[in-house]
């Protein structure tokens, strides 16, 4: 299964980026001691390959997914086999004490990447997961921006979305306000970040749920109306490291709009996805319909597809990576933009942020709309989309 072809494209996007400064990423990355945050994610684990095949002299990967780890470690043996650094894993949580002893132990990283992050839209649809999120991608990279800037570290680079841009739901809107600290901090450390689009066949999303679908002899249902840019797995990495290590302060890196990214409908990779398999999808007009039917249309080599209109909160009706106030550099790269960033932040607003949000943590429970309410102080123009349904009420 060609990943690419599934996604709509003949060939992969940063091709011609990575060869022209190949020469300076891997000088960069066979001097340098590397620490990657949220490194067994699908994210991280491609951001780990682009460091470890280019021979660093540390790379330390953290994360809480034990088997995600493992997974990680085989995957590199088997295709990247070893290196003389100093390569090495840690199954912890990066708002742990354990990692302040991790970070505590060492002589420091000279690049810390922090890949984690909860990037679900569906994680907005109660207060509790919600905090979760929150503390995720927003106070943990505070704290380990303190802690990589004590440890001496040169960068800091830390994954953003292109729903940051003009959010609508409170994953991306915590995304956005993650940027805010981030112009903040960058007065002390050098900083970069990306956005981009969703990411193929990465754990969670929808097209991964095609691979689990398809494994457990299940109906595929998608949205027949959302329409989304995609990057490989490996593109993925390839422009994190770029950020990293050729952004300069303060440096959003997104991928160029271009005719090698074009929006694609979930409904229509699902249909691809299916033919590349040898089966034919067969379109019921139900749930119940494609559950109903499954066994005797797969026994035909036809599988039982549901397509439906969206409804569900946060979904955005397009993607954009920049709004128009920002300021671009699109002559640096072929395929990569960048927005420049001058360190404006407001401070009383931030202050307030962690102030507020450390008192609704300090209550016995927790509501949304007061959450919605601090996010929509944060950001004014917040155009937060409530429909009252959430992904996880669909099949």
């Amino acid at each position: 299964m060609n990943v690419l072809e599934l996604i709509g494209r003949d060939r992969p996007l940063f091709d011609a980026d990575i060869q022209r400064h190949e020469a300076e990423l891997s000088a960069h990355v066979r001097e340098s001691r590397f620490l990657v945050i949220g490194g067994a994610g699908s994210i991280g684990q491609a951001v780990t390959r682009e460091i470890f095949k280019r021979k660093p002299k540390v790379l330390h990967v953290v994360d809480i997914s034990e088997n995600n780890m493992v997974e990680l470690v085989r995957d590199v043996r088997s295709t990247l086999g070893y290196i003389d650094g100093d390569f090495r894993t840690f199954a912890i949580d990066c708002g742990s004490r354990e990692f302040q002893a991790l970070m505590n132990a060492g002589t420091g990283y000279d690049y810390v990447l922090n890949l984690s992050a909860l990037k679900h839209v569906r994680s907005e649809k109660d207060p509790f997961t919600l905090m979760r999120l929150i503390q995720v991608n927003i106070l943990n990279t505070i704290s380990t921006i303190a802690q990589a800037k004590a440890g001496g570290a040169r960068k800091y680079f830390c994954v953003s979305t292109d729903k940051a841009a003009n959010p609508v739901n409170m994953m991306g809107a915590s995304k956005r306000i993650m940027e805010m600290f981030l112009m903040q901090a960058s007065l002390e450390l050098p900083i970069s970040t990306a956005r981009f689009a969703n990411v193929a066949f990465s754990d969670g999303s929808l097209l991964h749920g095609f691979n689990q679908r398809f494994a457990k002899r299940q109906p595929i249902s998608a949205p027949n109306d959302v329409r989304r840019y995609f990057v490989t797995p490996q593109e993925s990495g390839e422009l994190c490291l770029s950020s990293c290590l050729l952004g300069e302060n303060r440096d959003i890196f997104f991928p160029k709009l271009s005719e090698q990214l074009d929006l694609t409908r979930f409904s229509d990779i699902a249909v691809r996805y299916l033919e590349s398999l040898g089966f034919e999808p067969f379109e019921c007009a139900s749930e119940d319909e494609a559950r109903d039917r499954a066994a005797e249309l797969i026994a035909a080599k036809k599988w039982p597809v549901y397509f439906f209109a969206s409804d569900t909160t946060g979904e955005k009706d397009f993607e954009e990576f920049y709004t128009g106030s920002e300021t671009l550099d699109m002559d640096r790269f072929q395929n990569i933009g960048v927005i420049k960033n001058a360190p404006e932040f407001d401070e009383e607003r931030l202050g307030y942020f962690l102030t507020t949000i450390d008192g609704i943590r300090r209550g016995e429970t927790w509501d949304k709309p007061e959450i919605v309410a601090l996010f929509n102080h944060m950001i004014p123009d917040f155009a937060h989309k409530e429909t009252g349904k959430y992904l996880d009420s669909r099949m």
